[in-house]
């Protein structure tokens, strides 16, 4: 077993964690980082991408709100590489309460939020498919953000700064040192799931900013002082951008009321509801449709967009005692830090929760002023002037940006997914980077299979450059593909329609058909393929769900019946349908 020492051990790798991990580290403080799986993997991986304005919560969480238009500003300025600013909009359908937009309006003046109210003639020409029927519209400054490149961003600069990032490192143990009132926390072990290594890190301080799995990693430590509940909701993407801004239905928080435009997609979010265990997240078919319904309502035509995958991730909300255990849409999303010290006599150790990705930064900023108070220490928070790695230059993203670099290196630089626009040289110097890391590893930070073929084209050439550049053999390599492709098919399954069934079917027979991936010979996963859950990436594997999926695509295509001469065909017979 392997010993370590640190002022600070961070336990969860998500936004917060990382923010916390970066805070602290340029604070002069040792930090070491515990992630069990890659960096953002959970709730920070599983949103709809959407920056706040604060907007959505004028109303219903005016603290937040204002929270959420301060670090908006921030957050687009030290990231700059990971935030498009897209601009948004709240619109009143034909659906909605008109009485709650004057609420939004001085809801938005108290708390800050900048507000303005555009004519409907302006609404509409701005984003030319929202429904004609809107009856008020409002410009807010919410934003799009890719939240693999912000928490990827605020890691390399905590690692700049001395922080050690140890991802696949799974929280075996908290070790606790006295009685009653007099408990101290003063080490965590933790098990490598790629090394096979176990190691004892000895720290003056524990953060535990594990998120909806914060609960098991207080119970380590004995503690019963916060109960933390996950709110799951499931997002959908759409092949195109259908918006350009950031849509929002101007009503109290309620399920399917944002549109996000994010990168070459859309995103529909999200739904809530409370869920046992983090870990596994179904993906229902009637959330889907309600999602659809949704956004039918904002853009008229919605459903007949293609939907490319489906998700599903759980928000770490702070129990609040005045509404039901199961009413996750009314808890708030304000951010709690605690010290166990403080609320049950354990010191040494401090629980962070609650709060949005748009405030991740400001959520470090309070946990490590608390450690500090903690420590008896007084080190000022600077993480709100210096920009991460990669996002000096102070340049927000362009939705065009890889298409201008494709425009210069084409010849050059041979593409590996064209929906993405990865390129072989991009996959290789992330490889050579990062080794060990799995396909969903690069596929997180790169995008590869992202696109509307989700992996159908470019995911067995990712195995191809694997085994070319002799970073796996050809059965690790295979290895790596199939757990890739389960993960991508998992979001695809529930939302088997109309012409999505078509691009499943060819991906399906492309991959399954002719290079038979799942029937190859079987050979022990290699350690860049570890996974903490079996059968979950973006959600839970529902053996009915792959059952009906697999019916469906089994069959050959159904062609049409040679016309007599002179026959018109009907215009469904025109094209070769999959057998549903």
């Amino acid at each position: 077993m392997r010993a370590m020492t640190a002022d600070v051990v961070v336990v969860g790798g998500g936004a917060t964690g990382v923010g916390v991990a970066r805070d602290a580290a340029m604070r002069g403080m040792s930090v070491v980082l515990l992630e069990r799986a890659d960096l953002a993997q959970g709730t920070s991986g599983r949103f709809h991408g959407l920056l706040h304005s604060g907007g959505r919560y004028v109303v219903s969480d005016p603290r937040s709100a204002r929270e959420c238009a301060e670090e908006n500003a921030i957050v687009s300025r030290i990231h700059a590489d990971a935030i498009e600013r897209t601009g948004g909009m709240f619109v009143v359908t034909p659906e909605d309460d008109l009485d709650f937009s004057d609420q939004f309006l001085i809801g938005a003046q108290a708390t800050g939020v900048a507000c303005e109210e555009l004519s409907l003639s302006e609404a509409l020409r701005m984003e030319p498919r929202l429904n004609p029927g809107i009856k008020r519209a409002f410009a807010v400054n919410d934003a799009a953000v890719d939240g693999w490149q912000m928490v990827w961003g605020a890691a390399r600069s905590a690692r700049a700064h001395g922080a050690q990032v140890l991802t696949y490192h799974e929280v075996t143990g908290l070790v606790v040192e006295g009685e009653g009132g007099d408990r101290r926390v003063v080490a965590v072990r933790a098990h490598g799931l790629k090394t096979g290594e176990d190691l004892t890190i000895s720290c003056a301080m524990v953060v535990n900013a594990a998120g909806p799995w914060g609960g098991r990693l207080a119970a380590m430590a004995g503690s019963e002082a916060v109960e933390i509940v996950a709110g799951a909701g499931i997002m959908i993407a759409v092949n195109h951008r259908v918006v350009n801004h950031v849509i929002n239905r101007c009503v109290y928080p309620a399920d399917g009321d944002i549109l996000v435009p994010d990168h070459t997609v859309s995103i529909i979010g999200t739904t809530d509801s409370r869920i046992p265990d983090p870990d596994h997240i179904p993906i229902p078919r009637e959330e889907v449709a309600q999602m659809l319904d949704a956004g039918e309502v904002l853009i008229p035509g919605f459903r007949q967009a293609r939907l490319v995958h489906a998700w599903a991730g759980a928000r770490p909300l702070v129990r609040d005692k005045r509404v039901a255990g199961t009413d996750t849409r009314h808890m708030s999303r304000g951010m709690t830090v605690l010290r166990h010290s403080e609320a049950e006599g354990l010191a040494g150790l401090i629980t962070v929760a609650g709060g949005k990705l748009t405030t991740y930064r400001l959520m470090a900023k309070n946990t490590v002023d608390a450690v500090c108070a903690e420590l008896g220490t007084d080190r000022p928070c600077t993480t709100d002037t210096e920009a991460v790695p990669g996002s000096e230059h102070g340049r927000n993203y362009r939705v065009t940006h890889r298409l201008a670099d494709r425009e210069q290196d084409r010849l050059d630089n041979q593409v590996i997914c064209e929906c993405e626009l990865v390129t072989r040289k991009m996959l290789t110097d992330l490889m050579e980077e990062q080794p060990d890391a799995s396909f969903d590893d690069l596929r997180r930070q790169l995008r590869i299979g992202m696109g509307p073929c989700q992996g159908g084209f470019c995911a067995a050439r990712v195995a191809g450059v694997q085994a070319c550049q002799g970073r796996a053999d050809a059965a690790a390599a295979t290895e790596l593909l199939r757990t890739f492709l389960r993960h991508r098919w998992i979001g695809l399954w529930p939302i088997l329609h109309g012409e999505q069934v078509r691009e499943a079917a060819l991906d399906f027979w492309m991959l399954q058909g002719s290079l038979d991936v799942e029937d190859l010979p079987a050979a022990p996963p290699p350690a860049a393929a570890a996974t903490p859950i079996e059968n979950a990436e973006d959600g839970e594997q529902q053996p009915d769900e792959l059952a009906r999926a697999l019916a469906t695509l089994a069959g050959a295509p159904r062609l049409a019946a040679a016309a007599p001469a002179g026959a018109k065909r009907a215009a469904t017979s025109d094209k070769q349908e999959a057998r549903a």
